[in-house]
């Protein structure tokens, strides 16, 4: 079959070294990244043109199968890919969940988890493009960790870290005690949760942001799972 993955996370990464051997595989990146990993078959970089523009690429490369493996906040790209004609699975990691010893607060929006800071000294790792929501805390000091370069409107009192994981649990616990922070602003984007054991040991406070919900598509947690998913399909 010819299958088109929805790409840029680990799993996306995986799948298609799974069934690069049994499928004609492509997958897409959104080319938000200077320097993204790239995964076995295929590649292409940038957008489609909205949902017009997905139908007719699917349709000009006869793509029998679409796997959503999009970052778990890519609602509007998940969104578009369940609206389409073609056999769609969304191959999305599971959330996380609160242990023993963890200070959580879950909230809805990057908006409201600003709304819910005082004067504290807080590390975000929401994401470059959602750094703007926190522009007006004058009261806080921000240390904002991204794989790009953020760009304005940005908090006053802010420290940027550019690096990319995986990250340890030693090392986010070094990461939190030397800057001082109170408070750990992150996505509940699943994976990895070194920084998340790291504030645990810490007593560190953490604003954690709900992802928004699946669209109405068959969903597996893993990339096995999606690989035995399509052996299960029928031959196209």
């Amino acid at each position: 079959m010819r299958v088109l993955i929805l790409g840029g996370t680990t799993e996306a990464r995986e799948l298609a070294a799974l069934i690069a051997g049994e499928h004609h595989v492509i997958t897409s990146l959104a080319g938000r990244t200077s320097a993204p990993r790239l995964p076995a078959g295929a590649v292409r970089v940038g957008g489609f043109g909205g949902p017009e523009g997905l139908a007719r690429y699917l349709a000009e490369q006869r793509v029998d199968v679409l796997v959503d493996a999009t970052h778990p906040f890519a609602e509007r790209m998940s969104a578009t890919a369940a609206a389409m004609a073609v056999p769609t699975l969304i191959l999305r990691r599971p959330g996380w969940v609160a242990s023993p010893g963890d200070d959580w607060q879950r909230v809805a929006s990057v908006e409201e988890a600003a709304a819910s800071l005082t004067r504290e000294r807080v590390f975000l790792t929401t994401g470059r493009q959602t750094i703007h929501a926190f522009a007006g805390l004058d009261g806080c000091w921000f240390l904002a960790r991204s794989v790009e370069p953020p760009a304005p409107p940005m908090p006053r009192r802010l420290e940027i870290l550019l690096d990319r994981g995986p990250f340890t649990v030693d090392g986010e616990r070094r990461l939190l005690a030397g800057h001082r922070i109170d408070v750990l602003v992150t996505k509940d984007s699943g994976g990895s949760d070194a920084k998340l054991t790291a504030a645990r040991s810490l007593g560190v406070r953490v604003i954690l942001i709900d992802r928004p919900p699946l669209p109405a598509a068959p969903a597996v947690p893993t990339a096995e799972a999606a690989a035995e998913w399509l052996r299960q399909l029928p031959p196209r």
